[in-house]
C-alpha cells in the first residue's frame, strides 16, 4: 500500500512540477539572455503556469485519487 500511496502523489504531483520546472528553466535562459535578473520575472510566470496545469489537470487529480482512496477504503478490511 505504501508503494501505491507514493506513485500516486508522484503521479498527482508531476504535471504541476514539470510544467513550474520547465517555464522555470525557460525564464532563466531568457534572464541569462537578456541579463535582466529581477525575481518577480521568475515568480509570476511559475505561478501562472501552475494555475493553468491546475485547471486543466485537475478533474483528472482528483480522479486519481479518488481512485487511490478507494483502493485503500476497500483494502482495509483484508489488512486485518
Amino acid at each position: 500500500m505504501m508503494v501505491d500511496l507514493f506513485w500516486s502523489g508522484f503521479v498527482v504531483s508531476l504535471p504541476v512540477l514539470g510544467t513550474v520546472m520547465l517555464v522555470g528553466i525557460l525564464i532563466s535562459v531568457a534572464q541569462v539572455v537578456t541579463q535582466v535578473q529581477e525575481m518577480s520575472l521568475t515568480f509570476v510566470p511559475k505561478l501562472f503556469a501552475a494555475g493553468v496545469v491546475l485547471v486543466l489537470g485537475g478533474p483528472w487529480m482528483l480522479r486519481k485519487l479518488m481512485q487511490f482512496t478507494t483502493r485503500l477504503w476497500l483494502s482495509i478490511p483484508s489488512m486485518f
